[in-house]
């Protein structure tokens, strides 16, 4: 089978600013636990939900070796093996 591949990249930094008077991680860091339980989630959830609207795009996740905390990768298939999705 033929195939083709293009590499898109989304990324997003995290950044959380405090008043002056904040004395380091009084709060524990609860943004970024935020993020990581409610945000990012979401945003994973949306991605996979635009492409079941799009037939003949499929998303799977691939593992790098990263942690998820650090990397996240999608890959996103057109299939051209059965015409009626195309």
């Amino acid at each position: 089978m033929y195939q083709e591949e293009q590499s898109f990249n989304l990324r997003f930094s995290l950044e959380a600013q405090f008043p002056d008077e904040y004395d380091g991680e009084d709060d524990e860091m609860v943004w970024l636990k935020e993020w990581e339980s409610q945000v990012k989630p979401e945003i994973i959830k949306s991605i996979f939900q635009t492409l079941e609207r799009h037939p003949g795009w499929t998303a799977r996740f691939r593992n790098r070796g990263m942690a998820a905390t650090d990397e996240i990768e999608i890959v996103i298939e057109k299939s051209y093996s059965d015409p009626s999705l195309n």
